[in-house]
């Protein structure tokens, strides 16, 4: 996952959260040198692009070195188009260059 540059920490507003310190520990895993603060940003981020429709695309075919056909078990959202992905609808799961899989509607790497 990709920090997107939004506001300077200094200009950001601080909010207190309990996590389990399981989830804390395996969330800084995940993160790297990215932080995990700056992952859960990201996050809460495409969590709300989702759920409000201004959803963005964070990735672009060059981004996708695979794929393989799948069928989708629940809602997903392609990541190149933003297309909706409805539950047992074909669909495509992505390698990216960072290794992630992703979800992609059929129509998506067409042209």
């Amino acid at each position: 996952m990709h920090t997107i540059a939004r506001t300077p920490t200094t200009d950001m507003e601080v909010t207190s959260i309990r996590l389990e310190r399981e989830l804390k520990d395996k969330l800084k895993e995940i993160a790297g040198n990215q932080g995990y603060q700056a992952l859960i940003r990201d996050i809460l981020w495409n969590y709300v692009q989702q759920k409000s429709g201004e959803w963005k695309p964070r990735f672009s075919r060059t981004d996708i070195r695979a794929s393989i056909a799948a069928t989708a078990q629940q809602e997903e959202r392609c990541v190149l188009t933003g297309q909706v992905i409805q539950p047992q609808e074909p669909m495509l799961l992505g390698l990216t260059r960072n290794g992630d899989m992703v979800p992609l509607s059929v129509e998506s790497l067409a042209g």
